[in-house]
């Protein structure tokens, strides 16, 4: 087996259509996958919808239709968004299938022989919307702390012992600070952990659009402990092969579920004597103009409307490149247009029209045989491959906009050669010099071409089609171009806005 690499988004919430944080987590987790697999990795990538709890029941019943009707529906355009964005993604799974059925009820009978669930009677307060219970001190003017609506509930229900993970959990975390990044959040989260954690109720009896409790159907399972199981069910648990997966898996979410996935999870996990997540990351939230993303505002950004209109690759590009990875951002208008103009059409698009272009009306379109090479063609030849261990080190510490500005940075170099060596004058006083330096620009934006696929990839794949190159994968950097090749006349790979 190659090396294993797994890599998840969170499993979205069939309650709404999708929107932008939904897109961005998925890009920066296809980012991620596309990369692992250029340099060699067996990369599974999991998305997917959770369709379970009293949100997706009550939207249901408001609508007049079956639950299971609802899901089936809703479900169709999360799975389009995945075509939309062209994601990589190796699985979707959705909670309503039998194969996930079967893993959660087989991970609730190794917490409940471990010990780790009783029944007793919950008394608190719930919020539907966030399908979360609160703690008396965390309710802020009759609100859960995100906003949301709650209601006082008492009702007979399975607990798990979450407060005899407390000590456990912080162990783990001090031994590990690399499993829940940016630091500001691991932070965020020893704080809670530290504050005392109470038993977790994880069943509920006046519910019924869930996964029956296994031995007592009278109960389905708390909406989160079904969902957070999605991230092994797909994997094939408990049946055996998953563990190499399992072993390298990383959780992408955004901030506002960062406690599910590194207090509760991880406590299941350790109860149920399964290994940890190596990395849960979590991002930030979009604004749009400055302002929060609101239906009732009327400016949620709909990922299918802006892919229309500019293209899956520039979409892309934006979100991948604009915003520090964790950091909350801003779609703008006029920051998106001038990334589009700036990046994409005046420095990548510029760079590789104005050198195919030559090509073609002055080198009979044929990439030309270089001669010796100089000082200055092997320094820019060389940089795409230098720059390779600080783009790994960049994905593996989720810097993803900065991987694009390495890369770009090798773009604004080869603009600059081709302006210092001036192949237009070379032409008439030095022919072969123009040839080698013509060579040595397509086989520059070969190199780029392969290292913008996590960024760009249709685009890349219509550069490297351009040039005849087969090889795609990192270690093809290597492999220089082949002179000889006929290249069709060149057309602008972007737009200007």
């Amino acid at each position: 087996m190659e090396k294993p690499f797994y890599i998840t988004t969170p499993i979205y919430y069939v309650n709404d259509k999708p929107h932008i944080g939904h897109a961005y987590t998925s890009l920066a987790c296809d980012m991620i996958a596309r990369f692992k697999q250029l340099d060699g990795f067996d990369v599974k990538f999991l998305t997917g919808t959770d369709e379970h709890g009293q949100k997706i029941e009550k939207a249901a019943a408001a609508k007049g239709v079956d639950p299971k009707d609802f899901v089936d529906e809703v479900s169709i355009s999360f799975r389009e968004l995945c075509s939309v964005l062209n994601l990589t993604n190796t699985d979707f799974i959705r909670t309503t299938e039998q194969r996930h059925k079967i893993a959660v009820q087989h991970f609730w009978k190794q917490l409940l022989e471990s010990g780790n669930i009783y029944l007793g009677e919950y008394a608190g307060w719930y919020a539907v919307r966030d399908e979360a219970f609160y703690q008396e001190d965390e309710i802020v003017d009759g609100k859960a702390p995100t906003g949301a609506e709650v209601e006082w509930i008492k009702e007979s229900s399975y607990f798990f012992k979450l407060s005899a993970w407390q000590q456990p959990l912080l162990d783990y975390y001090a031994k590990h600070p690399e499993a829940i990044q940016p630091e500001s959040r691991r932070n965020e989260v020893l704080r809670f952990i530290e504050g005392g954690l109470k038993d977790l109720s994880i069943s509920r009896r006046t519910l019924k659009w869930g996964v029956p409790v296994p031995g007592d159907p009278d109960h389905v399972m708390y909406v989160w402990l079904d969902a957070l199981t999605n991230y092994l069910s797909a994997l094939g648990y408990p049946n055996a092969g998953y563990e190499p997966y399992w072993n390298q898996s990383i959780h992408v979410v955004g901030k506002d579920i960062l406690r599910f996935h590194s207090v509760y999870w991880p406590a299941f996990l350790m109860a149920a004597n399964l290994p940890l997540p190596k990395t849960v990351f979590a991002h930030g939230w979009w604004m749009v103009e400055g302002e929060k993303m609101s239906k009732s505002i009327g400016n949620v950004i709909d990922p299918f409307e802006v892919v229309a209109t500019y293209g899956s690759d520039a979409f892309r590009y934006f979100m991948l490149r604009d915003l520090s990875f964790g950091q909350d951002g801003d779609f703008s208008k006029a920051s998106f247009l001038g990334r589009l103009n700036t990046d994409l059409a005046n420095a990548y698009g510029n760079l590789c029209q104005r050198v195919l272009s030559f090509i073609y009306k002055n080198a009979e379109a044929t990439i030309p045989a270089p001669g010796e090479f100089s000082e200055d063609d092997k320094a820019i030849l060389a940089m795409p491959e230098d720059l390779l261990p600080t783009l790994r080190k960049q994905i593996d510490n989720f810097q993803l906009h900065r991987y694009c500005e390495t890369v770009w940075q090798i773009v604004g170099e080869a603009n600059r050669y081709v302006d210092a060596q001036k192949p237009w004058s070379l032409k008439k006083e030095d022919p072969a010099r123009m040839a080698t330096v013509l060579y040595t620009l397509t086989e520059v934006i070969r190199q780029v071409a392969i290292l913008t696929q996590p960024i760009l990839p249709l685009t890349s794949l219509k550069i490297l089609a351009m040039l005849g190159v087969e090889d795609k994968n990192f270690a093809s950097l290597k492999q220089a171009l082949k002179p000889g090749i006929i290249i069709p006349e060149p057309q602008p790979l972007f737009a200007k806005y």
